[in-house]
């Protein structure tokens, strides 16, 4: 087998069985991954210098394809209500399998950590079978120094095969796609999708079960850092605001989608950044945008000129999904430790589809954990394979197909980190006003971004707040920048009976929803939560 690279760990890849491989590449630099990518045909390579690759019919993640194998030392710690178990005999199977299929073809490695402090970091291995994935692996994770990888030991493995096809009946699962996460092999089978997000994702859902028993909550969210040092942290399910509302010019980016909160702060898994293009103006995102067009950045079916090679990022024809992977460098004012302080501000975010929810409310920390919970938003088209509108959803932690252990677990850390560092915590609704989805219209994000920017500069922690009927909330009475009449939702509705009937409609779900967390939590979380009157 012919070995390349700057540094070839002495740790090999014997222990998953890899053998008679064409050629295996170890940690190739960025350049070196574009020329494979362009000579092997993968990626093309846009006016501005990004790469751009195109994913083929799997343009989102597959969470019903999402496995874990059951066996023996963490079958009692996995939820195995939305978590498919999977057999540790299937899993060998499959795994002979994707490691017969990688025979006479070459595999791309790359070293890389999971956690920007050193106490949690989780050494991760990532082996694809093309090249631009494995700079997307590169992107998104943290970069040892060349001589830190001579000797590089992964914790975890992430084995990925999009061209291997599965067949359910002889593999056990339940299409010829599959992502199957074994904590006791400490391995990651991933096949028949070459959406990139199935990647990281994967390290994500392992960092979620290792953390907790270690007294850190792993959390889907941006976070970043004011001039003061405040820390603020977004929960947000993809398409909710998570990216654009930390990529701000006047606070230091930490990451824009997952991070741990332990004793010593919250602090970055991440060394890159993964954001929805999909309509991007230099004007509304002026920091995202110029990461398109950039050497080093892989976009992710975004469509492109085949002459000129100029992107049309307004194009939708592949998918809502357009994304790009890019390091956190990228955006100028990003954090070069990945680290911050306490939280004083927790958002949480929700793209409400039925246009009822107040674009801003404060929470007591009992609501806070009834709405992290509930992880309330919509669906947004093209996140997922098969959504092509957005539909209401809840998600609890918002991140419920990442969470392998009971959602109450994370719950508990929040609330104890709450109480303990006594941050101020928010429920922000970028989705719809004056109407649901189709009558209303969207959040402007200038209201949502005047809105953030008061609640993280203190100044609606001070200011009188209203009680909303409909959901318990408490609604700040004014806020520079933002009429009066946005901040009440009912009030932007021409059709206040139609607002009523659906607000009533909504409550109903969040009470219906909460029922299967109503006796694992306190008492004081339930009386905090929304019921509609009998």
């Amino acid at each position: 087998m012919e070995h390349t690279g700057p540094v070839i760990s002495s740790f090999g890849l014997d222990y998953l069985g890899l053998t008679n491989l064409k050629a295996a590449h170890w940690n190739l630099s960025v350049g070196a991954l574009y020329e494979q990518a362009l000579r092997r045909g993968e990626a093309k390579l846009s006016k501005d210098g990004a790469l751009v690759a195109i994913t083929g019919q799997h343009t989102g993640r597959s969470p019903n394809d999402k496995f874990t194998v059951k066996e023996e030392t963490t079958a009692h710690d996995i939820w195995w209500g939305p978590n498919k178990p999977f057999t540790e005999d299937a899993f060998d199977r499959l795994h002979a399998r994707v490691t017969a299929f990688l025979q006479d073809r070459e595999v791309f490695v790359q070293d890389l950590y999971a956690g920007a402090d050193a106490a949690y970091r989780l050494p991760v291995r990532i082996v694809t079978q093309h090249a631009w994935h494995n700079l997307f692996a590169q992107n998104m994770f943290i970069r040892p120094a060349l001589k830190d990888r001579a000797a590089f030991e992964p914790a975890f493995t992430v084995l990925q095969a999009p061209d291997f096809r599965a067949v359910p009946e002889r593999d056990g699962t339940r299409s010829d796609v599959f992502v199957v996460i074994n904590f006791k092999r400490r391995l990651v089978l991933i096949g028949g999708t070459s959406y990139a997000g199935e990647i990281k994702k994967s390290i994500f859902s392992i960092l979620n079960f290792l953390l907790p028993a270690q007294g850190v909550l792993p959390m889907h969210c941006s976070a970043n850092i004011g001039a003061g040092g405040d820390t603020a942290i977004f929960f947000g399910l993809s398409g909710t605001g998570k990216t654009t509302l930390s990529a701000d010019s006047s606070r230091t980016l930490i990451g824009d989608d997952e991070h741990g909160w332990s004793d010593r702060g919250v602090f970055n898994f991440e060394g890159g950044c993964y954001a929805k293009v999909i309509r991007l103006s230099a004007e509304a995102e002026p920091e995202i945008f110029e990461t398109t067009r950039r050497f080093g950045t892989v976009l992710e079916n975004v469509v492109m000129d085949p002459q000129s090679r100029a992107l049309d990022l307004d194009d939708a024809s592949l998918t809502e999904n357009t994304r790009a992977s890019y390091p956190i460098d990228f955006i100028p004012n990003a954090s070069e430790t990945g680290l911050g302080g306490q939280p004083l501000n927790i958002i949480m975010l929700t793209a409400d589809a039925f246009g009822v929810l107040p674009p801003i409310s404060k929470l007591s920390s009992e609501q806070a954990m009834y709405h992290f919970l509930s992880g309330y938003t919509a669906r947004v088209a093209g996140t997922e394979k098969g959504v092509t509108e957005p539909q209401a959803t809840f998600s609890t932690c918002f991140g419920a197909p990442f969470m392998p252990r009971h959602p109450t677990v994370y719950a508990k850390l929040l609330g104890e980190k709450i109480k303990a560092d006594g941050a101020n915590c928010w429920l922000v609704n970028t989705g719809w006003t004056g109407g649901s989805y189709g009558t209303g219209s969207r959040m402007k994000i200038g209201h949502t971004r005047a809105l953030v920017n008061a609640a993280l500069s203190g100044k609606l922690a001070t200011v009188s707040h209203k009680p909303e009927p409909n959901f318990g909330l408490a609604v700040p009475e004014g806020c520079d920048g933002v009429p009066a009449d946005v901040l009440l939702p009912r009030n932007a509705w021409a059709d206040k009976s139609a607002f009523d009937a659906t607000a009533h409609e909504v409550a109903r779900r969040f009470e219906a929803n909460f029922t299967q967390f109503a006796d694992q939590v306190d008492e004081k979380v339930v009386r905090a939560g929304i019921r509609t009157a009998a």
